[in-house]
């Protein structure tokens, strides 16, 4: 405790999650703002996971949430990190259901935990399962109000899943089952359409799902206004 430098951090907005629902490219969405009304204390320096366990365990420390930590980086607070640093936050497959004041998302079943891994004084964000082979260090808070918004901003529970179909349905029929008929009627023998359409449909359905893996048009920012979430590009 006595060996702890502490950085003091004012209430602001941060920015976390990602627009982009590529498989390869993308990451767990969406990206979001969460505004945080109180200031605390973060560590300076991370240090081993295990330490800083036992010092929340033995004081009303805590480790950092993703969006504190965020708020101290995006500062310039934190300049200088090593190897992986674990935030409190854990995520299953996205950030849906999150409240965003500042308090670390907690999912149930199967999840990540949210890190951050340094390169060339750089932060960027990964997913690592708990059993991961690694060494993890900490960051910890102190914060002046340990009292819960009860009306904070909230992101749905769940994405807007009849937008996405028809996203994906466009995507299918323009890169998918349009070039595969066009394809077709300027290279297959005469009467193939007729009797191939079937198989020119399903290509064209495996062929716009696959762009999936590279690109997927960006998806809205989610923004804070008072008690609610709004979505905008």
């Amino acid at each position: 405790m006595d060996n702890i430098e502490w950085i003091r951090v004012d209430p602001g907005s941060t920015y976390l999650g990602s627009n982009n629902r590529a498989i390869i490219f993308g990451s767990p969405g969406p990206r979001h703002e969460v505004p945080i009304q109180h200031s605390y204390e973060i560590s300076k320096e991370a240090i081993p996971l295990s330490e800083a366990l036992a010092l929340c365990d033995s004081s009303d420390m805590s480790i950092s949430s993703e969006s504190e930590w965020q708020l101290a980086y995006d500062r310039g607070l934190i300049k200088e990190g090593r190897d992986i640093e674990v935030l409190q936050d854990r995520i299953s497959s996205s950030y849906w259901g999150k409240i965003c004041d500042g308090r670390p998302f907690l999912t149930n079943g199967t999840n990540l935990e949210i890190c951050r891994v340094w390169s060339r004084n750089k932060a960027t964000p990964r997913y690592l399962p708990p059993e991961a082979s690694a060494r993890k260090l900490a960051r910890i808070v102190r914060r002046s109000d340990k009292n819960k918004n009860p009306i904070a901003p909230r992101l749905p529970k769940n994405p807007p899943t009849k937008t996405i179909l028809l996203e994906e349905i466009s995507i299918i029929m323009l890169l998918g089952i349009i070039p595969s008929f066009l394809w077709a009627h300027f290279n297959a023998s005469p009467g193939y359409i007729e009797t191939g359409w079937p198989g020119l449909i399903l290509g064209g359905v495996i062929l716009g799902l696959s762009s999936g893996l590279f690109w997927r048009p960006k998806q809205p920012t989610w923004w804070a206004d008072g008690s609610k979430m709004f979505p905008r590009r």
